[in-house]
């Protein structure tokens, strides 16, 4: 079954860190672009920030950019996002999905989807 395993989350404070993992399983990165999401109590599936299959193109939410970084290694087969001077605003549940060539701009875009990692930003 191809899918992913997401990992790396957890309670912290404001302003503190935390590195994200996204494993795939089934199947190889090499030729995907992969796409971070994150869905917080009571609101919408939001596009946190997406790889192309190179690494040279990444983009990210408007809400994230300055904080949030994607690296994948493909050696490994997995995707990280290192999010850093986390907000409470940041508390969700993070999923990873592939997203063909490119990276898709709607969730109805990507595939393979992880159960996700909790995290939770409070004082």
């Amino acid at each position: 079954q191809r899918q992913f395993v997401e990992s790396g989350g957890g309670l912290v404070q404001p302003g503190e860190s935390l590195r994200l993992s996204c494993a795939a399983s089934g199947f190889t990165l090499e030729h995907y672009a992969v796409g971070w999401f994150r869905r917080a109590p009571g609101k919408e599936l939001e596009k946190v920030s997406c790889i192309n299959p190179s690494g040279e193109r990444k983009e990210f939410a408007d809400s994230v950019k300055g904080r949030f970084t994607i690296i994948r290694d493909d050696a490994q087969n997995t995707v990280y996002l290192q999010m850093d001077s986390l907000k409470p605003e940041d508390t969700a549940n993070y999923r990873c999905a592939v997203s063909g060539f490119y990276c898709g701009r709607r969730s109805s875009e990507y595939d393979y989807w992880g159960q996700g990692t909790q995290v939770t930003v409070s004082s």
